[in-house]
């Protein structure tokens, strides 16, 4: 554990520093653009950092520090894998900076969506034209400014790499990273949109798709193997941290499903139900409608995706979902993708320390609380 945090602590520094490099280059064409460095600081000073950690403990789980051991927990880890653990963390914010436009969620990690944010600021200054459209734009452009920050942050680190080879590799699997989550991101808006068009039998099937390439790829898997492939990770090594990283990344999205349809808002700095208000059409979604009966399933494919559902009409959904005996079958989901992760840690050739950790991380990422 004190490892872990040394690490986040590591993680949190090197952004800053990072933003304190390109703050200038942003000011000194405007001070109007000082929100964007603002804003930009604000979204990458919260969050749990799990993306970090599991590219750090992929790093070490090829034995590169492993001796350290919790007793390393004070000492200065190398540039190239802090600056990449870092670039996985902005690159996530301009994920979620994208995202929340895409849903019209107004609020992240308990405060304001970006998108937002920059509605409030031209509300508050009188500016002429509409603030929606306002916010909007701005935060795409934010979203795009920090995809390219995390870009450049991750050239620095690689830059700094003892082995040019492996930095190459970790390149390219974070290359495909990118592709992954953006494509998926498509997969996302497209299942809200076309699910009435496909057969009943198929929705399951591709809401998990979902899963896979918008959050679990790049939410463990990649980050692991980008990790592992710096340390200079052979191809037998890579294939574990991908057998353990993909189910536990299915099983860490499907805990975030549920989180997304019940969790409490002062935990999850979401508004419950906010799942709802988006249509998301979630695995656990497609669980629900399947044991429903048609008339059921009607009222909620009438509800689902109602921006301006009271919270009343959101019980209603809970109880609908709860009582199709969906939730149960996601906690079994969880349950069996866990196992599968844990089971690809056996005989592998990850050392016995990260896997130790790695399993304790399994335990928080798919154990989060309503």
């Amino acid at each position: 554990m004190a490892q872990s945090n040394h690490v986040i602590d590591l993680v949190h520094s090197r952004i800053d520093e990072f933003l304190e490099t390109r703050q200038p280059i942003v000011t000194t064409i405007s001070a109007d653009l000082t929100p964007l460095v603002d804003f930009s600081r604000q979204f990458l000073s919260g969050g749990k950092r799990f993306r970090a950690l599991f590219c750090y403990w992929g790093w070490q789980s090829i034995g590169a520090c492993s001796a350290a051991g919790e007793a390393g927990a004070s000492e200065a880890l190398p540039t190239h894998i802090v600056s990449a653990a870092a670039a996985l963390e902005i690159f996530h914010a301009a994920a979620l900076v994208h995202d929340d436009i895409i849903d019209n969620s107004d609020t992240r990690r308990g405060a304001a969506s970006a998108h937002k944010l920059f509605e409030g600021m031209h509300g508050m200054s009188g500016w002429a034209g509409s603030q929606i459209e306002f916010g909007r734009a701005a935060g795409i452009l934010l979203g795009d400014l920090l995809l390219g920050w995390s870009d450049e942050l991750l050239d620095e680190g690689l830059a700094a790499a003892p082995d040019a080879t492996a930095a190459l590799r970790a390149r390219a699997e974070f290359n495909r990273m990118r592709t992954e989550v953006t494509v998926g991101q498509y997969l996302d808006i497209l299942e809200e949109r076309a699910w009435l068009t496909y057969p009943e039998a198929e929705l399951f099937d591709r809401a998990l798709r979902v899963i896979v390439f918008k959050s679990a790829k790049y939410s463990v898997q990649a980050p692991l193997v980008i990790g592992a492939a710096l340390a200079g990770a052979g191809p037998e090594h890579l294939d574990a941290l991908r057998a353990f990283g993909l189910p536990l990344g299915i099983a860490f999205q499907l805990r975030d499903d549920l989180l997304g349809v019940f969790g409490d808002a002062s935990v999850t700095g979401k508004p419950s139900g906010d799942d709802l208000r988006e249509g998301k059409r979630t695995v656990l979604v497609a669980l629900a409608r399947a044991q429903l009966t048609d008339t059921a399933r009607g009222e909620l494919d009438a509800l689902l995706g109602d921006p301006l559902l009271t919270q009343a009409q959101i019980k209603v959904l809970q109880r609908t979902i709860l009582d199709s005996g969906a939730v149960e079958r996601i906690e079994a989901l969880i349950v069996a993708n866990v196992a599968e992760a844990l089971a690809a840690l056996e005989g592998s050739p990850i050392t016995d320390a990260v896997t130790t950790r790695l399993m304790e991380l399994a335990e928080t990422v798919t154990h989060r609380a309503f």
